[in-house]
């Protein structure tokens, strides 16, 4: 079984996010970029799925500019065989996105495709979901259990109230959890073993896709800062405030 794996260029997760001066968006020149940590979750269960015997080939796509081919290697590095790159300089929103990667599983036919949930600068969560809509497969989200017995996917889903277990038959759409696994650290041996992996690059145009963005961003603004707070001498100016001075929100 073949499996693909998206993987986003994201900016790292330890770094502090800045607005732009003119509010146009996140600044991301000379900034730390990385690989979106669900889907380094996502990497690593197609990894473990392929050494278990269970997958014959791992796939990595990323979707953007040329930068993105590092975040591949990232993926190659912990473990996937070869990448695709879908260079662009158009701003990819989830639908734009979710129509290329349909497009890659029509051409690769891959037996699942696992992603992270969300990006974590955005937080949208709609990829996974309209992937599967428009290939009409399958799908479990927020997985933080996989099975695989034949052609039956068992996930294990987190939900608000506990977990839920839901059966797909292959193909199908798989989207990661925190609680799936803990991702491996690639080894230096196999970080130059990922210099020589092959990355195929395409263009949406050569996949038949308009990934012009449906939305408009309007203006980022930073979030308000956080007053400081106040202390009190005793419970009966505690009950006193919060019956004058606090906000219920």
């Amino acid at each position: 079984m073949k499996l693909l794996v998206p993987v986003k260029r994201v900016v790292d997760y330890n770094v502090k996010v800045r607005v732009r001066a003119d509010g146009s968006g996140v600044e991301t020149a000379g900034v730390k970029m990385s690989m979106n940590p669900f889907d380094e979750i996502a990497v690593e269960e197609a990894v473990r799925l392929k050494e278990k015997g269970i997958a014959s080939e791992v796939i990595a796509v990323s979707l953007g500019v040329a930068a993105c081919g590092e975040t591949i290697r990232t993926a190659l590095a912990m473990g996937a065989d070869r990448g695709i790159l879908v260079e662009t300089d158009a701003e990819l929103q989830p639908l734009a996105v979710a129509k290329l990667l349909r497009a890659i599983a029509e051409r690769e036919q891959p037996g699942l495709i696992i992603l992270g949930k969300q990006a974590i600068d955005d937080d949208m969560n709609a990829t996974g979901q309209m992937l599967a809509a428009l290939l009409g497969w399958p799908q479990g989200t927020f997985a933080s259990k996989l099975e695989i017995a034949g052609e039956t996917i068992a996930v294990t889903r987190e939900i608000d109230g506990g977990l839920e277990t839901v059966s797909l038959s292959r193909p199908a759409i798989v989207t990661t959890d925190l609680r799936l696994n803990e991702p491996r650290y690639a080894s230096l041996p196999n970080i130059m073993k990922a210099r020589k992996k092959p990355i195929e690059t395409l263009t949406p145009a050569a996949l038949g896709v308009d990934p012009a963005p449906r939305l408009a961003l309007v203006k980022v603004v930073e979030p308000a800062k956080r007053q400081a707070g106040k202390k009190v001498g005793s419970v009966a100016e505690l009950v006193a405030k919060l019956k004058t001075e606090a906000k219920v929100i």
